[in-house]
C-alpha cells in the first residue's frame, strides 16, 4: 500500500493525511519529545543527502546543484547510459543519475585504456567537461546561499535562522554524551559553512593548517578546556561535532600521494586556482577517477569504517534528513545497524524518493525501531524547524524551570494513619 503525501510515525503514535495537516501544534505535542528522546540517545548521528542543500536553496529562491543525468560530448554515451540505467535498476535507486554515468565512463575509460583503443582519450575528456560543468553548478549553489545568508534582508536572515536552528537541535548535546557525528553525501560545503556561523568545532581526519592531509590512523581526538581554580580535571569542550563526508568534497584534492583539503573558500569563483585544472585526476568526489585499487578504495574505505563504527553499536540513532536512498553501500550499512534491537532510525524526508524509502523498510522488517516524517509538510525543512525539531538539548534554562515548577506544585493531602489503615 503506497503511502499518503504526509505522514509520520513516532513511537506508537502514526498519522497519514493527504493533505498538509492544518494544526501543526496538535502534531508536535507527539513529535517533538519523542524526538527529543531518540536525540539523547548514547550515539547519535546525523546523515544529510541532497535534500538539505536542496532545502537550503529553495529557501533563497536559487538552484540546487544539478544530479540529474548529463550528456557526454562522446560517440560512446548510448553505452554509458545503458549500463548506467542497467545498474541503477540493479541496485535499487531506480533513474540513474551523473554518479552513476562518471562511475561507468570511468570504467569503459579503465577498459578501452587496455586495450589501447583510441576512443579512450575523447571519452576521458568528456568526463572531466561533465565534471567541470558539475563543480561549476556545486559553487552556484554555494554563491547564491552565501549571497543571501549574508545580506541584511528579511529572506536572508530567515534562511540563516532556519540553517543554524537545524544545525544546533542535533549538535547541541551535553558535553557528557558522545559527540554528534555528521555524515553528509554532498559534495558542498553547507555543512562546514553553518558551522561557522554557529561556532561549532567540525573534527574530521584532516591534520594541519596550511593544507591539511587526510590521515587514515583513527585517532579519537577531542576537545577539552581546563576549568578556572580545577588542576588535572580537563572536561570536555561544548560546541564541538565529527564530520565525514561520504563522497568526497569539493575541496579535496589527491596530489603527490596525498589526498589534502585545498584553501578552496566557499562560495568561491568558477576560476578560483585552488581548484585543479585537471578535474578527472585530482578532485575526489566519488565515485573516485583514480586508477590503481589503493587509491580507489581510500578514502572512502576510511570513511565508510567510520560510518559504520558509528552506526552499529548498541544504543545507537542515526537521523536521515534529504536521503533519498538510493546508495546501496550507505544502505548496506543501515540495515545492519538495525539488527542491534537498541538502535533507532529516524527519517526525514521531503518525499518517498520514489518508493525508495518504503522499498528499504520493507526490507529492513524493522519498523518498531523506526520513526518517519515524510512528506512536504513534515519533512521540509521549514515547518520541520519550526514546529517539530526539540529545542537545544542543554537548555539548562527550560530545565530548571521545570524543576521549579514542579517543587511549587501543591503536595496531595495526606491522610492521618488511622483512615489509611482502614
Amino acid at each position: 500500500m503506497a503511502w499518503k503525501d504526509h505522514l509520520y510515525r513516532a513511537g506508537a503514535d502514526e498519522c497519514e493525511f493527504d493533505e498538509p495537516p492544518a494544526e501543526p501544534l496538535e502534531h508536535r505535542r507527539v513529535i517533538e519529545p519523542w524526538l527529543s528522546a531518540v536525540f539523547q540517545s548514547e550515539h547519535l548521528s546525523l546523515l544529510a543527502g541532497s535534500g538539505l542543500t536542496a532545502a537550503m536553496t529553495a529557501a533563497v529562491g536559487a538552484e540546487a546543484p544539478c544530479m540529474e543525468k548529463v550528456s557526454f560530448a562522446s560517440e560512446l554515451e548510448p553505452q554509458v547510459n545503458a549500463w548506467a540505467e542497467k545498474t541503477a535498476r540493479e541496485i535499487g535507486r531506480g533513474e540513474p543519475n551523473i554518479e552513476d554515468q562518471i562511475r561507468v565512463a570511468l570504467q569503459l575509460v579503465a577498459g578501452l585504456e587496455i586495450i589501447e583503443d583510441e576512443r579512450a582519450a575523447p571519452l576521458r575528456t568528456a568526463v572531466n567537461d561533465v565534471l567541470t560543468a558539475f563543480v561549476k553548478s556545486v559553487l552556484s549553489a554555494e554563491r547564491a546561499i552565501d549571497k543571501a545568508l549574508s545580506a541584511e534582508e528579511e529572506n536572508g536572515l530567515a534562511a540563516r535562522s532556519l540553517l543554524i536552528s537545524f544545525l544546533l537541535s542535533f549538535a547541541s548535546r551535553s558535553a557528557s554524551r558522545e559527540r554528534l557525528h555528521i555524515f553528509t553525501t554532498n559534495y558542498d560545503r553547507l555543512i562546514e559553512y553553518a558551522c561557522d556561523l554557529i561556532g561549532l568545532h567540525p573534527i574530521d581526519r584532516f591534520v594541519g593548517a596550511l593544507a591539511p592531509v587526510f590521515r587514515a590512523s583513527r585517532l579519537e581526538v577531542d576537545m577539552h578546556y581546563n576549568p578556572p581554580g580545577i588542576r588535572g580535571e580537563p572536561r570536555y569542550l561544548e560546541g564541538v561535532v565529527r564530520l565525514s563526508k561520504l563522497h568526497g568534497s569539493l575541496d579535496w584534492s589527491y596530489e603527490g600521494g596525498s589526498l589534502r583539503r585545498v584553501a578552496l573558500p566557499f562560495a568561491a569563483p568558477d576560476n578560483h586556482p585552488a581548484l585543479p585544472k585537471n578535474l578527472l585526476d585530482s578532485l575526489m568526489v566519488y565515485p573516485n577517477s583514480a586508477k590503481d585499487m589503493e587509491t580507489a578504495e581510500f578514502p572512502y574505505a576510511e570513511l565508510f569504517r567510520d560510518f559504520s563504527a558509528a552506526l552499529c553499536r548498541p544504543n545507537s540513532a542515526l537521523v536521515t534528513f534529504g536521503y533519498g536512498f538510493g546508495d546501496e553501500h550507505i544502505n548496506r550499512v543501515i540495515s545492519d545497524m538495525l539488527t542491534i534491537p537498541s538502535t533507532h532510525l529516524v527519517v526525514i524526508s521531503f518525499g518517498g524518493c520514489s518508493g525508495r524509502i518504503e522499498n528499504f523498510l520493507g526490507r529492513a522488517s524493522r519498523s518498531s525501531q523506526v520513526s518517519l516524517l515524510i512528506g512536504p509538510h513534515f519533512g521540509g525543512l521549514t515547518t520541520l524547524v519550526n514546529h517539530y525539531l526539540p529545542k537545544p538539548a542543554i537548555d539548562t534554562i527550560s530545565v530548571k524551570k521545570t524543576e521549579l515548577l514542579r517543587r511549587r506544585e501543591p503536595s496531595p493531602p495526606t491522610l492521618p494513619a488511622e483512615q489509611e489503615s482502614e
